[in-house]
């Protein structure tokens, strides 16, 4: 499944392997648990964060994964966005510190 992220005025077209959907489940079931016990999102901590505050920790994560060049912990992003908002095709990430700005473009219905 393709996933395009944008950052600032550069869009990467990200390829994720239906295999990392299927076998990422375990992985993505314990950043769920992880989350479930709040997060901070930049000066706000948000005790029970929502399904789309959920996905921008992710991107944020990704953000941070392809910075470092780290392509598993980029797949894996990317596939828990892909998993937990079914109609994405697209992330426009926040470089300015504020995750809550990153927005998703889904699928028109």
């Amino acid at each position: 499944m393709i996933l395009n992220i944008t950052i600032e005025d550069r869009t990467y077209r990200i390829d994720v392997p239906q295999e990392v959907l299927d076998e990422g489940e375990p992985f993505f079931q314990k950043m769920d648990a992880d989350m479930d016990r709040g997060w901070q999102m930049n000066r706000e901590y948000v005790p029970e964060p929502n399904t789309e505050q959920r996905c921008q920790i992710a991107a944020d994560r990704l953000l941070t994964a392809l910075h470092n060049e780290n392509r598993n912990s980029l797949l894996l992003m990317a596939g828990y966005i892909i998993k937990r908002l079914p109609e994405v095709q697209g992330v426009d990430i926040d470089t300015t510190g504020n995750m809550s700005e990153t927005r998703f473009q889904l699928h028109e219905t």
